[in-house]
């Protein structure tokens, strides 16, 4: 591959996730009643399309391929996690808190100075990352410039008491 080629455009963009699951009912269950995406579009009892503030979709789910499927082996290629980005920390709160009132366990909850991460398995065992951006300028620097990048707990009980977000009106 050629090292000359011009870097992506800055303002792309990846626009949605598309999933194959086992059970459709389910993963609206955890799409939808958990995460509190709204449901845009659906194809029967097959395929479903969920959204967050009316766009046509940012996750799709079906079963074309995978009706009662199982989830891929471990140690096998495909999806790592898909990341669903939250506008503010008050919002990353609510998720967590839609989470620990569902009962959804935590694989991991990171602090990485550039954001702040939870991490967890959808009903597919599909990884799953939920979180917020600091603003750029509040990102770690090296001495010389370069993002500084780090793994560090993140404080669930400080996260916990951001103050519980009005629902939004549009």
């Amino acid at each position: 591959m050629p090292t000359t080629m011009k870097p992506i455009h800055p303002q792309v963009r990846i626009g949605h996730v598309h999933l194959k699951v086992s059970d459709l009912e389910r993963s609206l269950g955890f799409y939808r009643d958990v995460l509190g995406f709204e449901v845009t579009a659906r194809i029967g009892h097959s395929a479903a399309f969920l959204s967050a503030g009316g766009y046509h979709h940012h996750i799709g789910l079906n079963t074309w391929e995978s009706l009662g499927g199982a989830p891929p082996p471990a140690r096998a290629t495909g999806l790592y996690h898909l990341a669903i980005l939250y506008p503010t920390r008050a919002e990353l709160a609510d998720a967590l808190r839609r989470l620990i009132e569902a009962n959804v366990p935590l694989e991991g909850a990171s602090d990485h100075g550039v954001s702040e991460a939870i991490y967890l398995r959808d009903p597919d065992d599909n990884g799953v990352e939920l979180y917020w951006d600091r603003p750029m300028d509040a990102w770690p620097r090296t001495a010389a410039g370069a993002l500084a990048m780090v793994t560090e707990p993140l404080d669930l009980p400080a996260l916990l008491r951001e103050p519980v977000v009005a629902p939004p009106t549009i």
